[in-house]
């Protein structure tokens, strides 16, 4: 590892030395430290987080499954950093899609919603909602610059779609926020929902993206009808 008893008391010491990442994260894996300890770690001797490695195949536990299924008629599902969606309740393929049927390259909501038409017939306001999530998108990607994944991706939108191509060289940044947005569903017409995102501590890396109806519209009872009639999903939407 290259470093000496000396070096290691002052870490413990706090004294001011220089230590980088990858020095850290080779005596991380020494020690055999968890996630508590590494992060410990990096505060005391870089007074920085260290950035946690999400898994290349990420899934959820049956709990939090559970809870996506307890919202009822509110649309819920879970992303991954790559904005993949990784799970779903049933309210959410009602409303979007049925990811489930879905091939796993299309559950990607960046790409589906610039190359899929049917997003265009399902978001009354199509083009702002997209410049939101692509700017979502990049500031929360942002991270990954210079891997595979991303490069191929924003390389293959490009290729796929002209607003993509023009507008991602504009490097515009947005954080998740709550934002209305209305819906023209083809079964049970207007829905206006305020999008909600919530970070999972539990699950470094993922993300929940709830939906729920605007107050002062009929968008629950439409809702609960869809939900009722046991309608097919036909569009899928991003957050």
């Amino acid at each position: 590892m290259g470093v000496g008893v000396t070096w290691y008391t002052w870490l413990e010491q706090g004294r001011d030395i220089t230590v980088s990442a990858p020095v850290l994260e080779s005596l991380a894996r020494v020690l055999q430290l968890n996630e508590d300890e590494k992060v410990h770690l990096y505060i005391l001797a870089r007074e920085q987080i260290p950035v946690t490695p999400f898994p290349a195949t990420p899934t959820v536990t049956p709990a939090l499954q559970l809870i996506l299924e307890t919202m009822g008629v509110h649309p819920a599902y879970v992303l991954c950093p790559r904005w993949d969606v990784i799970a779903w309740n049933q309210a959410a393929a009602r409303v979007y899609a049925d990811f489930g049927a879905l091939a796993e390259r299309e559950r990607n909501l960046i790409w589906l919603f610039f190359t899929d038409r049917r997003q265009r017939e399902l978001f009354v306001n199509w083009e702002a909602e997209a410049q939101h999530a692509l700017a979502s998108f990049r500031i929360s990607t942002q991270r990954f610059i210079g891997e595979a994944w991303l490069t191929q991706l924003t390389s293959e939108l490009e290729e796929a779609s002209p607003e993509f191509r023009a507008w991602w060289p504009r490097y515009a940044l947005q954080g998740c926020k709550p934002c209305p947005r209305q819906l023209e569903h083809p079964r049970v017409g207007s829905l206006f929902l305020e999008t909600t995102t919530f970070q999972l501590a539990a699950y470094p890396g993922l993300q929940m993206i709830v939906d729920t109806p605007v107050p002062g519209t009929d968008t629950a009872a439409r809702l609960a009808a869809l939900a009722e009639a046991g309608s097919k999903p036909q569009h899928l939407a991003a957050v």
